[in-house]
């Protein structure tokens, strides 16, 4: 007879069945594929095996072995759903054969068959992986009940498992879709940040410039009035000193030290003079970094958006050990986003500074190459290591230390250049130094605006 306490086991939980579907749905997709109803009737009881074969034949597909052995050579060839197998038999017992089945085959079912009702093999059976432990002489239908069931939970566990893989693939895809949106929503608030930047650098560009320019233009007033009084002077000088005015015009001037006192207003207006320009020139390097009246692609002078970078960038390459090179080639003008590039150029040439320990070098080279420009930023720094190269345009990735990158300039660089319909590629070798290399297609502007 049949357990008493598998029926449970056959009712499948709601959450594995789709909605408006029920088990004899479930089952009947089965049905298509000829293996999920053959089963292997194994027993050395001829009369038994061919009795259980004739019973089952009318619903499913049959075959009989007489030994384990015979069994196993027959499940290495085709796939089984249900083994049905005696307990006792020659050689190999039922015992081992349910160990192998279960071990090599686990999709496939076995239901255990025995003459003698002794409940401890019947627990070490259903153990073992049995679905059902079966007393002879078992009831015909009882057996075809039986073996229904454990289709049934053999078909049941299969869709568990679509589902389960269903599910593991959903939770990956949603896991890369939140690394996505992070990826995305990080490089949208540092764009935003460079877009504030650009716009306070534009806006500070613009309240200095005029005060500068004043201050510039009133140098040069006040330097040419100074000389003329100079002159004044120059032609007191020459008076012969006979009235007490002169005299006390002399006596002033030496009291004074008026020879030092021009200098050193000639001193202070030059510097102020000298102070002012470089003003001035912070200002229109603010203004070419930024470049906030460029919302369109327009065609520049990539040469000036590096220079005007390294400008911004003196702290790092106007003072120090730290060589730069320029090797400039002979460039078209390029149609593109002008402040986009120059934040390229701002990332590459930061990490090249920083990755140049005391003395070394960087190495800016720009060359013409069919309908495309490339510029190189090389440094002699420590390199980066083989097994990061593949990671260096990663989102969030970095090789500075703890707090002191946010691993997001070179993935916006790498986004800024792919939508430029460029390439940026690296090349390193520890100990020796990085490459950066940027290609760009020279575009026509026409095109560029379709």
């Amino acid at each position: 007879m049949i357990n008493s306490t598998l029926p449970p086991m056959f009712a499948p939980p709601d959450a594995l069945l789709p909605p408006g579907r029920d088990l004899t749905q479930l089952y009947s997709e089965y049905e298509e594929d000829p293996s999920d109803r053959r089963i292997l009737i194994v027993d050395d009881e001829r009369p038994l095996r061919e009795l259980f074969a004739q019973t089952l034949r009318e619903k499913f597909e049959c075959k009989t072995a007489a030994s384990a052995d015979e069994a196993l050579a027959l499940l290495a060839v085709e796939v089984y759903a249900l083994v049905i197998s005696d307990m006792m038999m020659p050689g190999r017992n039922g015992v081992e054969l349910l160990r192998e089945v279960t071990s090599r085959y686990p999709d496939t079912a076995v239901i255990m068959v025995s003459g003698v009702d002794r409940p401890q093999r019947m627990r070490d059976a259903l153990r073992l992986g049995a679905f059902d432990y079966l007393i002879k002489p078992c009831e015909l239908d009882v057996l075809t009940l039986s073996v229904e069931h454990a289709l049934e939970r053999r078909a049941l566990q299969r869709t568990a498992t679509t589902y389960k893989s269903h599910l593991e693939n959903q939770n990956n895809e949603l896991a890369n879709q939140k690394s996505e949106l992070e990826r995305l929503q990080a490089q949208l608030v540092h764009t935003e940040k460079m877009a504030s930047l650009g716009q306070l650098a534009a806006g500070i560009a613009h309240e200095l410039n005029n005060p500068a320019g004043f201050v510039y233009g009133n140098m040069d007033m006040l330097r040419d009035e100074l000389a003329q009084l100079e002159t004044l002077f120059s032609v007191y000088d020459q008076l012969p000193l006979s009235s007490e005015a002169l005299l006390a015009v002399a006596a002033v001037k030496t009291e004074i030290n008026y020879e030092r006192l021009i200098g050193d207003l000639n001193s202070i207006v030059s510097d102020c003079r000298e102070g002012a320009q470089r003003i001035c020139d912070v200002v229109k390097n603010l203004r070419l970094f930024s470049r906030l009246d460029e919302a369109e692609f327009k065609r520049i002078d990539i040469h000036e958006g590096i220079d005007s970078t390294l400008r911004l960038l003196s702290r790092y390459y106007s003072s120090g050990p730290l060589m730069l090179r320029k090797e400039y080639g002979d460039l078209p003008p390029v149609t593109c986003y002008a402040g986009q590039l120059n934040q390229v150029w701002m990332n590459l040439l930061v990490n090249a500074a920083q990755s140049v320990v005391g003395s070394g070098e960087v190495r800016i080279t720009t060359r013409a190459d069919g309908d495309s420009i490339v510029v190189a930023i090389s440094d002699t720094g420590s390199g980066i290591p083989e097994a990061q190269l593949s990671r260096i345009f990663n989102p969030f990735f970095t090789t500075k230390p703890v707090g002191e990158g946010t691993g997001l300039g070179l993935s916006i660089s790498y986004g800024i250049i792919e939508r430029h319909e460029g390439t940026i590629a690296v090349t390193s070798t520890v100990g020796v130094g990085t490459t950066f290399t940027v290609r760009i297609p020279v575009r026509k502007l026409e095109s560029s605006k379709q």
